[in-house]
């Protein structure tokens, strides 16, 4: 018999929908987005976070969407985004703030975040101290070569 995790419960809600392409990165590192909870991916947390901002509490535990959440059983302090405003683009400041407020930077990443970001030198940037309009500016020449790339391949030119 095979088990079809409904998707629904692993992004509940519209907000959790909106926060997800912010959130996701977070896999590849020690925080957790909130598996194991009711606010999967409205949330994030760790352990290992020091620093006043992190002021949300929770203790993840195996539930329908989650059956071994990352830090199990485990007291996490970090932030509830469930009212935050929607997001138009990836807010990296979250990202960026963990990395810069955690007990142990070098066990911070994990070898998915690799994957889950493409490449290492996203994980590269932060470790060397750079702002998220730093990491957005980065990406422009790519951005406009991929552009300059696609454009005789749309049906609708802009």
């Amino acid at each position: 018999m095979s088990f079809l995790l409904n998707p629904l419960l692993i992004l509940p809600n519209a907000k959790a929908i909106n926060l997800y392409p912010s959130l996701c990165l977070f896999e590849g590192t020690n925080v957790s987005v909130g598996r194991g909870t009711e606010l999967q991916f409205q949330i994030l947390g760790s352990p290992f976070l020091e620093g006043s901002d992190y002021n949300f509490e929770f203790t993840p535990i195996p539930n329908v969407g989650a059956k071994y959440p990352k830090h199990e059983a485990k007291f996490v302090k970090g932030l509830n985004l469930k009212n935050h405003p929607n997001l138009s683009q990836i807010e990296l400041k979250w990202l960026i703030d963990a990395y810069q407020h955690t007990e142990n930077k070098d066990d911070f990443f994990n070898p998915f975040f690799t994957k889950l970001a493409g490449q290492k030198l996203l994980q590269e940037q932060i470790e060397n101290g750079w702002t998220a309009d730093e990491i957005r500016e980065s990406w422009i020449a790519g951005l406009e070569h991929y552009k300059t790339l696609r454009a005789p391949y749309l049906l609708y030119p802009l």
